[in-house]
């Protein structure tokens, strides 16, 4: 093992330490880490700028504690109940604890329907950087025991996504993985990279590019943010419209575009 990796090695193992990153797949502090390093050099001052990835990329998302086993009782309550309104409400409650999906939750009920109203019923999605947004499952036109293939960069969050998955009438399962380099996997019906893009970018530049050339799905539904998370809008609907057009510029998608209080989308068809 060369001096580089040596140093890679501690600056993962130092950012684990942290309580804030400690269940963050290595792999991903290792991608991130890497391309630190590269750019400063000191390794005090690349766990530093690492630390501050992680927090634009993750953490900002993740404003408290998560409470997963006592959500997991909850839900297994839910399911329970001849109510699906029960399961629906317990759901909206978890996903306030993410700020993302706590943002869609305003526009949940048409977000959904209005988007993927010509596709259903899907029979398999990827939801690529998940957060908490399989907990969505409920809302979207997905065929009876669907495959839901979601990945994110938390161990924890994960295991929890496996065990909700479990509950409801998919063919679930949520597996850590390093985002930023997507290899390609099994061919689904629908992909999800919802504000995925413009995070992943923060680190890396060509990750939208990639993550567009890896995935292997007959629709793309690719979502950005209107607003930033204080809230100001500052032409962020106009910016990232036109940077995506840029990015599929040439790939010969049909495109479909549906503008939302809280949310830019675009459904992406190769067929």
């Amino acid at each position: 093992m060369g001096r580089s990796e040596t140093v890679l090695d501690d600056l993962v193992r130092s950012i684990r330490l942290s309580p804030k990153y400690k269940y963050v797949a290595p792999e991903f502090i290792r991608s991130v880490g890497k391309i630190e390093l590269t750019r400063r050099g000191n390794l005090k001052a690349a766990v530093k700028a690492t630390k501050n990835k992680l927090h634009q990329i993750a953490g900002a998302y993740l404003p408290g504690r998560m409470a997963y086993d006592v959500w997991l009782r909850r839900l297994a309550d839910a399911t329970r109940s001849a109510d699906p309104g029960v399961l629906r409400s317990t759901c909206v409650e978890i996903m306030h604890h993410h700020i993302s999906t706590r943002e869609r939750l305003p526009i949940l009920d048409a977000f959904y329907a209005t988007t993927l109203a010509d596709l259903g019923p899907i029979h398999s999605v990827l939801d690529v950087a998940c957060g908490l947004n399989p907990l969505a499952i409920p809302w979207m036109p997905l065929a009876d025991r669907a495959t839901y293939i979601a990945y994110d960069i938390y161990e924890d969050m994960v295991a929890f996504l496996s065990t909700f998955m479990g509950m409801v009438p998919v063919r679930g399962k949520a597996e850590v993985h390093d985002v930023l380099r997507y290899r390609p996997g099994e061919h689904v019906e629908l992909a999800l990279l919802l504000k995925t893009i413009p995070c992943l970018e923060q680190v890396d530049k060509e990750a939208g590019r990639r993550l567009l050339d890896a995935i292997d799905a007959d629709h793309i539904l690719v979502s950005f943010p209107a607003h930033s998370l204080g809230g100001r809008r500052k032409g962020m609907v106009a910016h990232y419209e036109e940077s995506f057009y840029k990015l599929i510029e040439g790939r010969g998608y049909s495109v479909w575009r549906y503008e939302f209080a809280s949310e830019l989308a675009f459904l992406l068809s190769v067929r």
